[in-house]
């Protein structure tokens, strides 16, 4: 099974048109196009029923206190943890590509609407700016399908963004609850068939820019 991508190269850096932010030169960030990037795939495992397609950062910081502060910098040594962008499940078998911008093409506040999602029958979940956002009382709200890259800016580290299809030998996720990164994962066990994956990279950092 094969992943592709017509808007960014395996290992490469993620193109601000994907990010929910990009550095300014007026200030530190502003809000990005937010524009889901192009995935294909092929050659899936024989008896695919459906696909899952996830995207998550396995670098974001397990404590945010720090984060976008001036005078502070995040430690490439400090705890991390996944953080979750894009939850799409139940797409067809016969699907072979997701285009650049149909899942999201400009931030939402409070969230998209969810979980129905363009493709037939197919499902967005939640990602973690729903999570992230919680104690904003500005952009609290449901975030469903597709968010990018909005690493701190003061991070040492430079963010990895991990897009993995997935092919089920399932037609219709039997999701408990919420759609959301963990309730996706866990109905997902036993039923994978394969899956492929590849990666790209995004910093704010202005000592990162340019280092991807």
């Amino acid at each position: 099974m094969q992943i592709t991508s017509n808007s960014f190269r395996d290992g490469g850096r993620l193109p601000d048109a994907c990010a929910f932010a990009v550095a300014s030169p007026a200030g530190r960030v502003r809000p990005g196009p937010n524009r889901n990037p192009h995935i294909a795939w092929s050659d899936p495992p024989v008896g695919t029923r459906s696909f899952v397609l996830t995207m998550y950062c396995p670098d974001a910081p397990h404590r945010w206190h720090d984060a976008n502060r001036h005078g502070r910098t995040l430690s490439p040594d400090m705890p991390r943890v996944p953080f979750h962008h894009w939850i799409l499940i139940d797409l067809s078998p016969r699907l072979r590509e997701i285009k650049e911008g149909r899942h999201s093409a400009g931030i939402t506040n409070r969230g998209k609407a969810g979980p129905s999602a363009p493709e037939a029958g197919a499902r967005h979940g939640m990602n973690d700016f729903t999570i992230l956002f919680l104690e904003d009382r500005a952009r609290i709200g449901d975030y469903y399908g597709y968010d990018g890259p909005c690493p701190p800016w003061n991070d040492s580290i430079f963010h990895r963004y991990i897009f993995t299809i997935h092919a089920l030998d399932i037609p219709r996720l039997a999701v408990v609850g919420p759609i959301n990164s963990t309730s996706t994962l866990l109905a997902m066990t036993g039923h994978v068939l394969g899956q492929a994956s590849m990666v790209g990279g995004y910093s704010l950092n202005p000592a990162l820019l340019g280092t991807n």
